[in-house]
C-alpha cells in the first residue's frame, strides 16, 4: 500500500509526547493535555509522501489558516489555543506550530463545492448527480454550479483514498442533528469564503473542512469547533479568477504541478503501481513554492517572506 517513501523520525522535544506523524503534519500532547501540531514542508500525491519537500510550504499553510481562522470567527469557532512554539521545540518549529483544543474529531471530511471540477466532474458526467445529489444539464469542467452543494468523504488513513458519501450516509453515521449542523456550517464558511477569494481576483472552486466538539464541564459535547487545516492550498482548489474558464482544465494554486511531472514520461514512474516515486527535480519544487507563495499574497494581501 502506498504511504511514505521515507517517513521521518519526529522530534523528541521535552514535555510532548507524539502521537502521530501525518502526510503533512505532527501531532503531539503536551503536560496540559493539548495538542501541539506541527506543520511540515512534506507533500503528497498519489497517495505517496514524496521524498522532496517544498521549502516553506508549512509556514505558509500555517500563516493562512491563522488568516481565514480570523476570516470565519463570527460563523464558527475553531481549536487554535497558542501559536508559540513549545519550551525546547526545535527552531524550525517557528511559524508552523499552533497548540489547539483536544476534540472529539467528527468521522466526515465536511466538503463544500461551488464549481464542477475532479472527482465531482467525474460523477456528473456518468450519472448527472454529485455526491447523489442532482445537477443541472450542460454543466463542463469548472462550471460554477447554481448554488453550493455539501459532498461529504469518508476520513481516509494515509494511502488510502476518501470516499464520496450521501448525505444519508452522514446522518446515519453522526447523527441527523450532527449531519444538519455540519452541512449547514460547512456551506456558510465556504460561501464566506469564496466572496472573500473572488473579491481578491480568486475563485475557490472547492474546500474540505474538519469538525470536532470539545466536552462541556458536564461531560456532555459542546457545539462543531473547526479544526486543522482550512482553506490552504492542500484542502482546497483555487483558480486565478481571469484565467477561469469552463469547459477545460483549470490552473490550480496547489500541487497539480507536482502530480503533473509525475505522471509525465520524465518522472519515468508508474503513478498506478507500488513502486515509490522518485525525487523531485528542483525546477518543479521551485514552481510549487511559488504557487503556495503567490496564493498567499493573492488572498491575504501580504508578502510571503
Amino acid at each position: 500500500m502506498p504511504g511514505f517513501v521515507d517517513k521521518p523520525e519526529p522530534a523528541q522535544v521535552p514535555g510532548l509526547v507524539h502521537l502521530h506523524t501525518g502526510k503533512v503534519r505532527d501531532l503531539y500532547r503536551n503536560e496540559a493535555g493539548e495538542l501541539v501540531m506541527v506543520a511540515s514542508d512534506r507533500v503528497s500525491a498519489y497517495d505517496w509522501v514524496l521524498p522532496t519537500e517544498i521549502p516553506d510550504k508549512g509556514r505558509i499553510l500555517t500563516r493562512l489558516s491563522l488568516w481565514w481562522f480570523d476570516q470565519l470567527a463570527d460563523l464558527v469557532d475553531n481549536h487554535l489555543l497558542s501559536t508559540d512554539p513549545p519550551a525546547g521545540a526545535p527552531d524550525d518549529w517557528a511559524g508552523r506550530v499552533v497548540t489547539v483544543q483536544p476534540l472529539r474529531m467528527v468521522p466526515v471530511e465536511a466538503v463544500a463545492r461551488g464549481y464542477l471540477t475532479g472527482s465531482g466532474l467525474a460523477e456528473y458526467r456518468r450519472h448527472r448527480t454529485v455526491c447523489g445529489l442532482a445537477l443541472p444539464e450542460g454543466l463542463e469542467d469548472g462550471s460554477e454550479l447554481p448554488a453550493a452543494i455539501f459532498t461529504p468523504t469518508t476520513k481516509a488513513a494515509v494511502g488510502d483514498h476518501d470516499q464520496a458519501i450521501s448525505y444519508e450516509d452522514v446522518a446515519r453515521e453522526v447523527g441527523p442533528e450532527t449531519a444538519a449542523q455540519l452541512r449547514q456550517t460547512t456551506l456558510a464558511a465556504y460561501n464566506r469564503a469564496r466572496e472573500i477569494a473572488r473579491d481578491r481576483g480568486i475563485v475557490l472552486a472547492d474546500t474540505k473542512f474538519e469538525f470536532g466538539r470539545a466536552e462541556n464541564p458536564d461531560g456532555t459535547p459542546g457545539p462543531l469547533v473547526l479544526a486543522d487545516e482550512v482553506l490552504t492550498p492542500d484542502s482546497s482548489r483555487f483558480w486565478r479568477k481571469s484565467e477561469w474558464q469552463p469547459g477545460r482544465p483549470q490552473k490550480p494554486y496547489d500541487k497539480q504541478i507536482i502530480r503533473d511531472w509525475l505522471a509525465s514520461p520524465a518522472s519515468d514512474w508508474d503513478h498506478t503501481g507500488e513502486t515509490p516515486p522518485p525525487p523531485l527535480p528542483d525546477e518543479v519544487v521551485r514552481h510549487t513554492r511559488a504557487r503556495y507563495a503567490e496564493v498567499y499574497r493573492l488572498l491575504t494581501g501580504l508578502p510571503w517572506d
